[in-house]
This record gives C-alpha cells, sequence and structure tokens, in this order.
C-alpha cells in the first residue's frame, strides 16, 4: 500500500508542476511570510501569463 500511496503523492507532485498550481502556493507563502495582502489568483495568473509573453527569456522565438 505505501508504494500505492508513493506513487501517487509523486503524481501529485508533477500534476502541480506541470500546471502551475505550485507557484500559486509558493507566491502565497512568500506574502504571508512578508506579511502582504497577495493578489487575486486571478491577477497572479494573468502576471504570469503577461511576463511569458514579453519576457521568453531562453525562448527563439
Amino acid at each position: 500500500m505505501s508504494g500505492v500511496l508513493q506513487a501517487a503523492r509523486t503524481l501529485r507532485w508533477y500534476v502541480r508542476q506541470l500546471t502551475g498550481e505550485a507557484k500559486w502556493d509558493e507566491y502565497a507563502e512568500e506574502c504571508a511570510r512578508r506579511g502582504e495582502e497577495p493578489m487575486s489568483r486571478r491577477e497572479f495568473e494573468r502576471h504570469r501569463d503577461h511576463e511569458r509573453e514579453h519576457a521568453p527569456g531562453a525562448r527563439c522565438c
């Protein structure tokens, strides 16, 4: 049973990383540490999308 549980946890971690859910949690935790009010989830996602479009980093195109 523990092997199945570990596989489920690994899958959950992977999906959260893939979908960006972990980024939101990291942001919310950082705001809590600083004592700041976090932006809404919608605003956070819009900001991430804007950054990806306007600061492509290592992308070639």
